[in-house]
């Protein structure tokens, strides 16, 4: 019975004090312990921001092949350095049916003309050496015959293109794939025996390998709309990986977007910065990444602990409550400059000769454990 009526105790305590988390319980006293207070310093604050992205290459280069078809043969493999003008995959022509078809009846259109041409150019000819005919209609007669020649040779090589992809015969030019620069195979999203389409001004065609320089990488991050403004281009950013612990690699800024987009309610910018990489880390394409940015610095400015302010619950103004007796304090309204998050600059409000109260400092009831006495 006297541990149920010492919990009611405790609890009628609580309950009359209108106990907000400002004053401390002990289990022996019942009383409120006093406050206790903090001054003013003197420290040098950095306001920072952090951009979240992921660093990538500086330059991405997507192969396409030339013409359509079937892939044959793969040389190449993720990950490994190759060079321009390297072999990367062979591709099969396979050629349509209606397209070749068709190549197949200009070829004979033509065979047919250029026969009929050259029927008329010897007749003609026979007819201009006995000086029957002129010149000038030899000349005519001549010109068509040339035309029929030029007509056959362009079906032919038509023809040619449609079934092996080359007009000279040989496809090598166009079905084996070659890097067009230097770097790391990033990605083949293909494999041998994938249909591939060719680039062209109607379709950008199929992708055959994805090629970039790791040596030079960039930070890709974004920004909120109410920091973007203090950005300037060429401000130093420290990048750390989320694969690499313990290690920030020194970054530029060296594009801010010039228009946001609406992200979950909150309007984000795209930003940019060269990073400068250390050889002895590999840095893999798509490690995500924070960058820091330090948007503003003071040295030696008058600072409290950012937990010491209190804000009016009216006016949204920062105050303190500066002691003026025993366990007596005064609100006082203070004018405030920039904060990293654990410090924060004073302005004007106050000294360093000041007691701040340090109001939200709570600390859980103890409990004692006792054993029931009837």
């Amino acid at each position: 019975m006297k541990k149920f009526f010492k919990i009611l105790l405790i609890v009628l305590l609580i309950a009359g004090l209108g106990f907000s988390g400002k004053y401390l319980i002990d289990s022996n006293s019942k009383s409120p312990i006093v406050y206790t207070t903090e001054k003013a310093f003197k420290t040098s604050i950095e306001e920072k921001t952090v951009a979240t992205g992921k660093v990538i290459p500086e330059d991405e280069v997507k192969i396409k092949p030339q013409i359509s078809g079937i892939i044959e043969k793969i040389y190449v493999k993720e990950g490994i350095a190759i060079k321009s003008g390297d072999l990367i995959a062979k591709v099969k022509v396979v050629p349509n049916e209606q397209s070749l078809n068709s190549a197949r009846g200009r070829v004979k259109n033509s065979q047919i003309l250029l026969n009929n041409s050259k029927v008329e150019y010897e007749r003609n000819k026979a007819l201009f050496d006995k000086g029957v005919i002129s010149s000038k209609d030899f000349n005519a007669i001549e010109l068509q015959y040339n035309q029929a020649k030029q007509d056959l040779s362009n079906s032919q090589s038509d023809l040619q293109i449609i079934r092996v992809g080359s007009a000279g015969g040989s496809s090598i030019a166009n079905t084996n794939i070659r890097a067009t620069v230097s770097g790391t195979i990033l990605e083949i999203p293909v494999k041998e025996g994938d249909q591939v389409i060719e680039s062209n001004n109607f379709n950008e065609g199929t992708t055959i390998a994805t090629i970039a320089d790791l040596s030079k990488m960039i930070f890709e991050g974004k920004v909120d709309e109410a920091e973007v403004n203090k950005l300037k281009i060429d401000m130093p950013l420290k990048v750390s990986l989320g694969a690499i612990r313990d290690k920030e690699f020194d970054a530029k800024l060296k594009f801010i977007a010039p228009k946001g987009n609406e992200e979950q309610g909150a309007v984000q910018f795209k930003i940019e910065g060269d990073v400068f990489l250390d050889k002895s880390f590999f840095i893999r394409a798509g490690y995500s990444a924070n960058a820091s940015i330090v948007l503003d610095t003071k040295n030696d400015v008058l600072a409290i602990k950012e937990s010491l302010l209190q804000f009016d619950k009216e006016t949204q103004r920062p105050y303190v409550e500066i002691q003026t007796g025993d366990q007596k304090f005064e609100k006082k309204e203070i004018e405030i400059g920039i904060s990293d998050g654990i410090n924060v600059e004073v302005i004007s409000g106050i000294t360093q000769a000041d007691n701040i109260k340090v109001w939200n400092k709570t600390e859980p009831i103890k409990k004692k454990s006792e054993e029931a006495q009837d």
